[in-house]
Formats: C-alpha cells, structure tokens, sequence
C-alpha cells in the first residue's frame, strides 16, 4: 500500500486526507512540523509528499515552505512533492514548481482532483523507481560484458545495440564466416573487430580491405597477390595479398558487394578450400583465414539482377548481423557525442536537444564529424548553433503528426524516463503516450 506523508501544521488537514486516502487503499503519515516531517522521511516507506507552505499562524511569506521543499529535495532527490497552500497566489509555490514540485493545489481542495494528481504522481514514481531499477540492472550486465569480453572501446547504451553485440560476441566463438549488414557510418567495421578480438583466432592478425575503395581491375591483386608483371605497373617483385596477410587470423571484407565476378569467383574458392593463386601465378597457396564481411546493399537484389553469386553470398552468409540505424538506437546518441568530444568540452542543453531531434542519416559517422565541427568551432560549451543541424523536430512519421517509435524513445531519453514530462514533448497526454507505448512495445 502506497505511504504518503502530510507535513502540515494544522491537524484538520491530515486528518481530512487521512479520511480522503484510506477509502482509496492508501496510507498516511503526518507531521505538524518540517523537522518532525523529515525524520519520518529519513525512516524510508514513503512514496509521496503533501507539504504545506507556512507552519506559523502569523505568517503567510512561504518562507518555510520553501526551505521545506529544499530540504526534501536534498535528501530525497526523486520523491514527488505536492505544495498545499490557502494562498493560491504566493508566487514562491509557482516558482517551486519549476523547480521540480510535483504539483500545487491550493486550500481547500477539490477531492477528485487532489485523488487524481496524487495516483498520477504515484504512477510515475513507480514507474521511475522500474526504470532506474532496469537502469541498474542494465549497467551491471554491460559492465559484465566489458570485463569479460574485449569490446574494442565500444560506446552504447540502446538495448537495440547491446542485442546486436551480445549476437557478435557469440558469433564471435563460432568459425562460421560472418556477414554484418547495415547503412554506412552504423559501425561495421567496430563489431567486426569485436568478432575478431573474441574468437579462436584473436592472437592472429585482423586485416581489412575496403573493396569498394579499389579499382575493379586491382581487387585480385589487392586480395590474393600477385607475381611481378602480372598486370601493368607490378613492377619486379611478388606482393602478398590480404589472405596471406590474415593468415591465421580474420580477415575482414567491407563493401563486399562491390566486388566484381572475376574476385567473387575466386573468393567462393578459397572459401570452400582455403586455397588460391597469385595473381600471375600458377602455384596454388593455401591459408586458414576466418572471413568477416560487410555491406549497405542489398545483397539478395544484388542476386536477382545477376551482379553477386547467390553461392558466394550463402557462403558468407554463415551468420548475419544486422546493425541498424542510428534513428533506430537512440540511446546511443549522446553517449557517442560525449565520447566524441575533445577533454574539457561539454554540450549546452539546447545542443544535445538538438542531436537527439536529427534523423543522422549518415549514422554515427555523421555524428562524429559533426561533433568534432563543433568542438572545433566552439568554446568549452557547444551550443546547437554550433552543430549545425536542422532545427526543426523529425518526430513525425508517414502518419502525419503522429510520433514514431523513435521519436518516443528519444523523448523518454530526453525525460529520464518521466512519462508526464515526455508526453508533453510530443504533444500528447500521459494515456495518449501509454497506449502508444503499448503499441510499440516500449517498457512503461
């Protein structure tokens, strides 16, 4: 049963909620006094506050109240506190309120009115004490992570990214060649270090290639070698290519769908028997090399229009890692910002609003260079202005005004999970933001 304490100087008021409360399954405490009413705080078991503002019959400043409430705050910073007062307009009350009341009602009070803030209030703190609970929970479980696997300094906090990195780690013990699929900028090559750096072959070398970043026709040479004047400008002596290089270790191919016939020919065969030619060359080598690719394409597309083997792609397609979209982990936004900045810089208020409002199509590489920009451009404090982002909300979805899954999760970001205070931002009640909660699937 929910304990809500009333520190008011006049018996009649505990007396009167006492009444209001218990026919609606709650408990009350009283104090007549700030001290007396502390000391029962500081007993724990309560979960809500009705404070009055002045404890003196020959006063009507608010003085008290407000020392009252500040004390509270600083000894139990999360407890929601309700400022009862017969002067409606003392203008302290108001500022209190702003300064993280709960709620005000004034004297005498309307009982529906005071039974529906004190529920709401009730709510929202359980549901806060839940978050904080996940919260803590989620940070031992990372925590335990890092210590027992080596995460290459990765920088998360979505649970969309720690599920795509609790699949990598146990790829990662496997031989399977691995495919980690997703837009550029998202991280690709980061997990495919993580797979490399907790497997079997973690001792071995990592090599990586950008096969999108080399001309069709030196692919071959850049990734099985190639014997002197094999092709124009080979010069004189033999040159290793990447497998050799990665032998015994992982070697990692990114923007692998851009690799032409002639190479995907040949990587299908040292993939089924881990040996190959030089280029130029023909005395067969042979490797044991675990294979991690990458791609932003659409690989299955690919196949249909006869551009990638649909044998080559099963091949390394042993298992699939799919990394989404920044948008889609938007917990992960300012963590990567903060790591991104240079020791001694911080963000203003409006400027990690501001990185939390925008889609980052380029994902976290978008968000690095914008970061460092602005740090650049910047003096200790970065403002928005600095970011240089789009100013403008991207909460809205193909529905219009409606607020998507991101934007929600960006919003309880924003928050620290106070659904009151979330549902305001985007513009709906607090019933509005549960239905939609529910529909999504988000924890209360």
């Amino acid at each position: 049963m929910p304990s809500i304490l009333v520190i008011d100087d006049n018996p009649a008021v505990a007396i009167a909620l006492d009444i209001l409360f218990s026919l609606h399954d709650l408990r009350t405490l009283s104090a007549e006094t700030p001290e007396a009413g502390l000391e029962l705080l500081a007993r724990g078991g309560i979960d809500l506050v009705i404070q009055d503002m002045n404890f003196r019959a020959d006063t009507t400043s608010g003085d008290e109240g407000v020392a009252l409430f500040k004390e509270i705050r600083a000894q139990h910073p999360d407890m929601p506190v309700i400022l009862l007062t017969a002067w409606t307009h003392l203008e302290s009350a108001v500022d209190l309120v702003k300064a993280g009341a709960a709620d005000y009602v004034g004297k005498p009070w309307d009982d529906h009115k005071m039974l529906a803030s004190v529920n709401n209030l009730l709510e929202l703190s359980e549901a806060h004490r839940e978050l904080a609970s996940r919260s803590g929970e989620e940070r031992r479980r990372r925590a335990a992570l890092a210590q027992q696997h080596d995460l290459r300094g990765l920088v998360y906090d979505d649970v969309a990214s720690e599920t795509v990195l609790a699949l990598a780690l146990q790829v990662a013990r496997s031989e399977l060649p691995v495919l980690v699929t997703g837009p550029n900028g998202a991280g690709k090559e980061k997990y495919a270090e993580i797979i490399h750096y907790n497997s079997a072959v973690k001792s071995g070398p990592f090599v990586a290639v950008n096969c999108g970043a080399l001309p069709h026709d030196l692919i071959e040479a850049e990734l099985f070698g190639a014997e002197p004047g094999a092709y124009t400008g080979a010069g004189n002596k033999a040159r290793a290519g990447k497998f050799e290089a990665a032998d015994g270790g992982t070697l990692f191919l990114d923007e692998i769908g851009t690799l032409p016939p002639a190479g995907q020919v040949k990587l299908l065969r040292v993939l089924e028997t881990g040996r190959f030619q030089r280029l130029g060359s023909h005395v067969e080598r042979s490797v044991k090399v675990r294979v991690v690719s990458a791609t932003n394409a659409d690989l299955p597309a690919l196949i249909a229009d006869g551009q990638f083997r649909e044998d080559l792609y099963y091949r390394l397609n042993g298992i699939e890692l799919r990394l989404p979209p920044l948008s889609k982990r938007p917990r992960d936004i300012l963590p990567l910002a903060r790591h991104f900045l240079p020791p001694g810089k911080q963000f203003g208020d409006a400027a990690e609003r501001a990185l939390l409002r925008h889609t980052w199509p380029g994902n976290v590489r978008e968000l690095r260079n914008a970061v460092q920009r602005a740090a650049l451009l910047s003096g200790d404090r970065i403002d928005a202005d600095a970011l240089g982002l789009p100013s403008s909300p991207v909460a809205a979805s193909a529905h219009g005004d409606e607020p998507d899954r991101a934007a929600i999760e960006a919003a309880l970001q924003r928050s620290g999970g106070v659904l009151a205070q979330a549902a305001a931002e985007l513009g709906l009640s607090r019933q509005a933001l549960y239905r939609r909660l529910d529909r999504f699937g988000i924890p209360r």
